[in-house]
């Protein structure tokens, strides 16, 4: 059994609507080994090896239902196995995941689709590995692969070191607690970096964290925080209980203002944390001697001050609230009469709650410089067996990152000491601060038991207060979610989802320009680019979950417009959990047989995952039954229709029921489109007023303007705002480069088209058809090489009665096909159509095929170009015979101009060319 092939989805996609990775499985000759045919040997060695598959419900959806299948006199394949091996080696590692799926794929013997819900991708990817080979170990020798493990191969080994990779990429407990909290508000999140670096939120409303600092954590008071000199001296100034302290460079002045301050003192490195290099009780200048030269290990300048008794306490203060406390106890082990200190400490670090550094609830234990140091001051080793009861403390502090452990007072600490710690980290300026406060009694005011501050934390840790050794669990990130996103603040930017077979591009830029011309600023993906503003960004095919991420991350943008592609939903699926709003236009032939992609109803299952995600609207082609079909997929608040029959039977049931739909009508001064919603009708605009739409002859245009308008308008954007929008939106290449950009500046009309796709050239086709001309029609025609023959046959099939000159090229990529095959074959169809042969040119080249048409052109003619590479061909159009069209016309204005004669004028000699993309000319004087 082999993996053939592997899509990560990082978002909803064809088998769910949250984060799957599909294998492709080639069981090979294992596909004769279900596991009822393997038998017990194979099956209960791996129910031993995971205890947890019994919990597995499989299709019998109650526990212990995957291992009855297993047990099944004919048993089940081994893809599906693998796929519940991999799902529980997650739950082995802390990933809750329970979301599998394994199919055979139709007339692919011995292929499956094996799909599997995961937390981290990389962690999903190496459980699967780890799954087949946990398989082929457990496979008799007959049947074992030669891919197999070695004999030697020791799966609970493997296990360990994949739960230990799985932990390493893990949320810390504070990161994560912050996840939860703002997942359980419905706040969006972005992991950042492979660290804590996380954003919550989308567009301008992010805030970003990274651990427990956040993007409004003041610089000035983490500085302030982590110069502990500075620290004490701000406190004290504002009689905050902090105790004697000097900073000093050198053992001799340690032990200088250890005397000054009076034994018993503490040593720390200035900016140290996690409790590295602090020595504490020190009584006599030779202890402070060996604390200095351990603190220095950690800053070159190390704080001397004065001891102070009592229990250490962490109390969490979180936008000016205390809202946790904890006692914490240095990391110790308590004797039982029986078992060495070394002993006593394995059975701790037992505790399946303590793991390396931050991976877990709590620390391990470890035997350092430390600990020796203070057994030794005791009289002990690690071979010494404290007696029963007797706590023996490894650590002189309580940092859990050291082994500590905690236990919550939230509930009984006195008032004075809640007010005392919210003054502290007001006064450092934090917005997030732990106080570290020692004191004998916290349920007692500190101005009565005494006790005092011993370091102000930016950026604490929040475990020991979410999963406390004892007492109860305190939600101590749901404050700092609150604080980033108040009750009245948005976490989300508007997204609007636009998928189709045709029509994508030209949707998406309307309604971005709507939005923007209403004062957003719009963040664009589409076939182009990424557009931020209006400003291209990123060029190139983006339509997938990538370039999602990139318009959700840049903090300028405040709405959202997604073309969303088949081929990145078949990649990797959306970028985005859920949209405001999402449209399909229509679903027709492109791009079949690609990807498992073979049918009609296959593509349109595609397209219907951004429809099933939209919470407000869906907007669906009331006239294309595919997309018709989607309304029952959708979770949206409105479902909207768009039809250009107004008499279209189920839209004028949804009408009268109360329903959303966009109808175009027939009136006195031509079509105009009107909103139906909430049994209210209301006109929106007359279609040749639409720029885009060329005079109402684009209706494909047209159609693409009434999905545009029934998005933004359930986006919130007014009808006013939707009309000024249509109304000031055109078809150029400025506003659509490739969308129906005609030039006239020509002695001839050219028409540049990224037509690729039957339906797409047969509204091009029509809208040729729909143009007065009294020349010849000419056509640059073309397909892309992946697309099928007979796709590729019913393009010419359909541009056959619609042209006078039929020129037939090829892309310049030809995906796999001969030089002049694309051509060929459009000819060959044309012919078989009925087209004369001497209509008919194969110029397989581009740009050729492109000058030929422009160059053979007369005066009145009308040129079709259904181009792929769009800037270049555009070029070609506006700059075709540039100089002498300019000199020609300005020798028409200098003639027009009656100027009188004279030797001294020459106009050759004073012309000069000026031009841009757009094609505008401006011809002057030099030197004017």
């Amino acid at each position: 059994m082999k993996i053939v092939s592997t899509n990560v989805y990082v978002g909803p996609n064809i088998y769910a609507h949250f984060p799957v990775i599909r294998h492709v499985l080639d069981l090979g000759v294992l596909e004769e080994w279900p596991t009822g045919k393997l038998g017990k040997t194979f099956v209960e060695p791996l129910i031993e090896a995971l205890p947890g598959l019994h919990e597995h419900g499989c299709s019998y959806r109650e526990p212990g239902g995957f291992v009855r299948r297993l047990r099944e006199d004919e048993g089940t394949w081994l893809g599906h196995v693998m796929e519940h091996v991999a799902i529980e080696l997650q739950n082995v590692a802390g990933s809750s995941v329970t979301f599998g799926r394994t199919r055979s794929i139709e007339g692919q013997p011995g292929h499956y689709n094996m799909v599997f819900q995961y937390k981290d991708a990389e962690v999903g990817r190496e459980s699967s590995q780890l799954a087949l080979s946990l398989i082929h170990s457990l496979l008799p020798d007959d049947v074992k692969p030669a891919a197999a493990p070695d004999a030697d191969w020791d799966f609970p080994e493997e296990r360990d070191s994949f739960i230990r990779y799985a932990q390493r990429r893990a949320f810390g407990p504070s990161t994560a607690s912050l996840v939860e909290a703002a997942e359980l508000r419905g706040i969006p999140w972005i992991r950042l970096n492979r660290q804590s670096l996380v954003q919550f939120g989308h567009g301008r409303y992010q805030h970003r964290i990274q651990a427990t600092t956040t993007g409004r954590t003041s610089n000035i008071a983490v500085e302030l925080a982590s110069d502990k000199e500075e620290t004490n001296s701000i406190l004290r100034d504002l009689g905050l209980p902090v105790p004697k302290q000097y900073v000093v460079r050198s053992s001799r002045d340690a032990k200088r203002a250890a005397e000054r301050i009076g034994f018993p003192v503490v040593l720390k490195p200035l900016s140290g944390n996690h409790g590295r290099g602090v020595s504490i009780n020190l009584k006599s200048a030779e202890e402070v001697e060996v604390a200095f030269d351990k603190a220095r290990e950690h800053g070159r300048s190390i704080v001397v001050e004065s001891f102070l008794e009592g229990y250490d306490h962490r109390l969490l203060v979180v936008n000016g609230k205390l809202v946790a406390a904890a006692k914490r106890m240095p990391g110790h082990v308590v004797g039982d009469g029986k078992h060495t200190i070394e002993q006593l400490v394995d059975i701790v670090n037992q505790d399946p709650r303590r793991g390396v550094g931050h991976e877990k609830v709590l620390t391990r234990l470890e035997f350092d410089h430390q600990a020796e140091r203070l057994l030794k001051k005791l009289g002990y080793d690690r071979e010494t067996v404290p007696t029963e009861g007797e706590a023996v403390y490894l650590r002189s502090t309580a940092n859990l990152s050291t082994g500590g452990t905690a236990i919550d007072v939230t509930d009984t600490i006195h008032p004075d000491n809640r007010e005392m710690a919210e003054r502290t980290i007001n006064a450092i300026g934090l917005d997030i601060g732990g106080v570290d406060f020692l004191t004998k009694d916290i349920t007692e005011s500190y101005r009565d038991a005494g006790g005092g501050i011993c370091e102000v934390n930016a950026g604490p840790g929040f475990r020991m207060h979410v999963a406390p050794s004892e007492g109860t669990a305190r939600d101590v990130a749901g404050p700092v979610i609150d604080m980033l996103f108040p009750a009245d603040q948005s976490s989300r930017i508007p997204i609007a989802a636009v998928t189709g077979t045709n029509g994508k591009t030209t949707t998406s830029r309307m309604l971005a320009h709507i939005l923007k011309m209403t004062g957003y600023t719009v963040g664009l993906t589409s076939t182009d680019g990424v557009y931020i503003d209006g400003q291209l960004s990123v060029s190139g095919d983006m339509t997938g979950p990538v370039s999602a991420k990139m318009i959700l991350r840049d903090p300028s943008v405040d709405a959202a417009v997604m073309e969303t592609a088949r081929g990145g939903m078949l990649r990797g699926g959306l970028g985005f959990q859920d949209c405001d709003v999402a449209c399909c236009l229509n679903v027709t032939a492109d791009h079949l047989g690609l990807r498992g992609i073979d049918t009609l109803e296959q593509l349109a299952e595609i397209k219907r995952v951004p429809v099933e995600i939209a919470q407000k609207a869906a907007v669906l082609n009331a006239d294309d039954p595919h997309c018709l079909q989607m309304a029952d997929y959708t979770r949206a608040e409105i479902l909207s229709y768009v039809t250009m029959n107004p008499a279209h039977p189920l839209v004028k049931q949804h009408i009268r029921a109360g329903g959303q739909a966009f109808v175009l009508e027939e009136g006195m001064n031509g079509h105009m489109i009107t909103i139906y919603d909430n049994e209210g009708h209301t006109p929106l605009l007359w279609t040749h007023l639409i720029p885009a739409t060329i005079e109402g002859r684009a209706l494909h245009n047209v159609q693409n303007a009434m999905f545009a308008a029934a998005l933004a308008l359930n986006m919130g954007i007014s009808l006013e705002d939707i009309r000024h929008g249509l109304r000031t939106f055109d078809s150029t290449f400025f506003q659509a480069p490739g969308r129906m950009n005609i030039y006239d500046e020509h002695p001839f009309k050219v028409i540049l088209d990224y037509a690729h796709n039957p339906a797409a050239v047969r509204a091009m086709c029509n809208l040729v058809d729909r143009f007065d001309t009294d020349g010849r029609r000419t056509v640059v025609l073309s397909a892309p090489g992946d697309r099928r023959d007979e796709d590729i046959r019913e393009i010419a099939e359909i541009a056959a009665g619609h042209f006078d000159h039929f020129i037939c090229r090829c892309d310049d990529n030809r995906r796999g096909r001969g030089k002049d095959e694309i051509g060929v074959m459009l000819k060959n169809k044309l012919l078989e159509m009925g087209v004369e042969s001497n209509r008919i040119e194969v110029i397989p080249d581009e740009q050729e095929a492109t000058s030929t048409a422009l160059q053979n052109a007369a005066p009145g003619d009308l040129i079709l170009v259904l181009a792929d590479n769009i800037k270049r061909t555009w070029k070609q159009i506006i700059y075709f015979n540039s100089e002498a069209k300019v000199e020609e016309g300005a020798k028409k204005t200098v003639a027009a101009m009656e100027l009188p004669e004279t030797d001294d004028f020459s106009f050759d000699e004073s012309l000069e060319i000026i031009s841009d993309e757009r094609g505008v000319r401006i011809a002057r004087e030099a030197g004017d």
